[in-house]
């Protein structure tokens, strides 16, 4: 038997307490997080601890197939959707599926069972090491174990990705039950209505910077209201400068009387 397998080193030990607490707390914030764009990205931590520990322990083609392949294209693709379409108070909550609480409870019992008797007899059992188990190389090892112990669990695994991916566009398409109207029509609804039919204002207009937060001024020194997004206004992130703008243009308009009346007094003196 060979002792050497079974001996953890300090620096294993450090490591894996470490960038475990991490993995679970990364874990517990994907499903606590209110956000969506918090849970992604707590998500994508858990990954980036999970392909550490596959490096750590030698799998070394699993190290990289988890960063680049779920961390970095299928995380960060689902993390750039959440983003662009986002996740407001008016989408509805309600539950869909009747009883998916109670269907999610039972395979997050089954999954921790299997896990606990996964590391079960990892502990009971006696195995090779990283030296016999990558004899012939880290890949060709695990095709030879996909391919041959383990094809049934393989393929079985891979039609679930198919059909949950099947299952999500069937779910997300919607059909159109009448045309969309063109741009032509848009505009002539938008005319028709009476609202604002050219371009918005852009914010900072005659403020002297260009900042989303600070309403454009009118000619007369008032904000616009147009030039800023509700969402901020709502959010009460508005930054008032129609004072400082009026006093900048009075301090303007005197150095102008003030400049005027030295070039007329300049001419009548070379008549």
């Amino acid at each position: 038997m060979n002792l050497a397998a079974y001996a953890t080193s300090t620096g294993e030990a450090v490591q894996f307490w470490v960038l475990g607490i991490v993995a679970v707390v990364g874990a517990l914030s994907t499903v606590l997080m209110k956000k969506a764009v918090h849970s992604a990205l707590s998500l994508a931590g858990t990954m980036i601890v999970l392909a550490i520990f596959y490096l750590a322990n030698g799998a070394y083609f699993l190290g990289v197939v988890q960063i680049v392949v779920y961390t970095g294209a299928v995380m960060m693709l689902f993390l750039f959707v959440v983003m662009l379409v986002g996740v407001t108070a008016a989408d509805s909550l309600k539950e869909t599926l009747k009883g998916q609480r109670w269907l999610a409870a039972g395979c997050g019992i089954g999954f921790g069972i299997l896990l606990i008797a996964g590391i079960g007899n990892a502990s009971v059992t006696s195995f090779n090491g990283l030296g016999q188990a990558n004899a012939g190389g880290n890949v060709q090892g695990l095709a030879a174990l996909i391919f041959t112990k383990y094809v049934f669990a393989f393929e079985i695994t891979g039609a679930l990705l198919i059909t949950a991916a099947v299952g999500a566009m069937v779910l997300t398409h919607r059909e159109r039950t009448e045309r969309p109207p063109s741009q032509r029509e848009q505009a002539e609804a938008r005319v028709r209505t009476g609202k604002q039919v050219p371009p918005l204002p852009a914010p900072g207009v005659y403020a002297r910077h260009n900042a989303v937060d600070i309403p454009g001024l009118l000619p007369d020194g008032s904000p616009s209201e147009l030039t800023v997004s509700p969402t901020l206004r709502a959010r009460g992130q508005i930054r008032d400068v129609s004072g400082e703008a009026l006093a900048d243009l009075a301090a303007l308009e005197q150095r102008a009387e003030e400049r005027l009346g030295r070039i007329e007094r300049a001419e009548e003196a070379n008549k």
